[in-house]
């Protein structure tokens, strides 16, 4: 019986730790080519645009921020309900739930979409462009709202591919997105010189790869979860949006973050400081993407658990996770602090001002990946279990919180160090108040 509803449902297996690395590992690879193509992204800008398009990512990068942030929301905060009521054997009000949830955010898409063109310009002035950076800022921003839908169909359709058991599948789709932005911005930015314009065309036509396949996954209905006519149940979204809402935080927070690292470098170091601290940005999101490809893609697993009320195996889930993330926190450590420079050159060229900023910021920066990968993994973990009021305390500490507190505080009395110190500083805090939080829930979620 237990082998057949294997078969049915891959979450309902007994998971050992070469199984559980088996099924996260499409997840984790995804994120991780998702972070590669954003770095080779970037430095498509940074090579072929110049240092002030660059710094115009950073500027715009808060609506960004919001934008996957919202997408992100109702993808995870829907996966754990989708996926629990799948655990308890529902698996056709899963489906319409699903649906709902997918509807929801392409709804959501259009309406920033129209909103963003209307007030473009005044969003750009309100995120602290220059002159200089302005037109940059504009050609790049208008072009991606208008993708705004289909990006969220995307954020939606990674995330619930793993929840139908099928991260294969979803790791397919981040692998072709992200080789079809990088072909694109190549076509657009060097044969047709389009400059920042060829690269949000390129950003926007990869969203299309996954959205297209994801709806005809879901359409063809072999899975156990597909379109089905939804019940219109305000709540569930209401939940979706409760339950993801550390995503929304901890990207709103992002947006927030990212706003006064601009401005701070601005005022320390002008347009090169911004440059820098880009450079920072989506390196960290590259060295970070393992963390949150793990997260993704265990929490079907234990939200799945949880709604079985099989509390043996997710102990046993839960453990195997807290040992990755230990060995896994001093590999990205090592890593960063031993490639750190080179990994800057590809961005600017060595000898320059902004290479100077950013390869000194590699020598601090760094050790918040000591800490940030139990953080990540302890706030998808309550947001997998339904508890999204824990998981958004520890998203706003560590991504708005206390980085806000000593933006304003270390830069004053440490210059460009107390910028690079912000983060670190932020994550440790974070993991204490994280290593609290799972001691003092354990007997109430059963995972340890």
């Amino acid at each position: 019986m237990n082998k057949i509803r294997a078969e049915e449902n891959p979450l309902s297996q007994d998971f050992d730790i070469k199984s559980l690395m088996k099924f996260a590992f499409p997840t984790i690879v995804m994120m991780l080519l998702m972070g590669l193509y954003t770095i080779v992204d970037t430095i498509f800008v940074a090579r072929f645009a110049g240092t002030n398009a660059l710094s115009a990512l950073n500027i715009v990068c808060p609506v960004i921020n919001l934008i996957v942030g919202l997408g992100t929301m109702l993808a995870t905060g829907g996966s754990a309900i989708v996926a629990r009521t799948m655990g308890a054997g529902e698996t056709v009000r899963a489906s319409q739930d699903f649906t709902l949830i997918v509807g929801a955010g392409v709804l959501l898409g259009a309406a920033i979409t129209v909103l963003g063109a209307v007030f473009t310009d005044s969003i750009i002035w309100g995120l602290g462009a220059s002159q200089i950076l302005f037109p940059y800022c504009r050609e790049y921003l208008f072009i991606l709202l208008l993708f705004t839908p289909v990006s969220m169909m995307q954020v939606l359709f990674q995330n619930l591919i793993v929840t139908a058991g099928r991260p294969g599948i979803g790791m397919a789709l981040g692998v072709s997105a992200g080789a079809a932005n990088i072909l694109f911005d190549y076509i657009f930015m060097v044969p047709l010189q389009m400059g920042i314009k060829g690269a949000a065309l390129g950003t926007g036509i990869g969203y299309l790869i996954p959205t297209v396949a994801g709806i005809l996954f879901f359409a063809v209905g072999n899975g156990s979860l597909h379109f089905r006519k939804p019940v219109m149940d305000i709540s569930i979204l209401a939940e979706s949006c409760t339950n993801g809402f550390s995503e929304m935080v901890s990207q709103a927070a992002s947006a927030v973050t990212t706003f006064l690292f601009n401005r701070t470098m601005m005022k320390l170091l002008g347009e090169d400081g911004v440059a820098a601290i880009t450079i920072i940005i989506y390196t960290q999101f590259l060295l970070t993407a393992l963390y949150i490809g793990f997260s993704m893609g265990v929490a079907p697993v234990i939200s799945y658990n949880y709604g079985k009320q099989d509390n043996a195996r997710l102990k046993k889930v839960f453990s195997i996770c807290m040992r990755f993330v230990i060995l896994a926190s001093i590999g990205i450590f090592g890593a960063a602090m031993a490639f750190g420079s080179p990994l800057v050159s590809f961005f600017a060229k060595k000898g320059t001002s902004v290479y100077e900023i950013a390869r000194k910021g590699f020598l601090i920066f760094p050790f918040s990946f000591l800490f940030c990968g139990l953080n990540i993994f302890t706030s998808a973990t309550f947001t997998a279990l339904s508890n999204g009021k824990l998981s958004a305390v520890l998203s706003f500490l560590r991504t708005f919180g206390l980085i806000f507190v000593f933006l304003l505080i270390l830069p004053e009395l440490m210059g460009v160090a107390g910028v690079w110190m912000a983060v670190p500083i932020a994550e440790l805090i974070t993991m204490v108040v994280a290593l609290s939080f799972l001691y003092h829930n354990k007997d109430r979620y059963h995972y340890a």
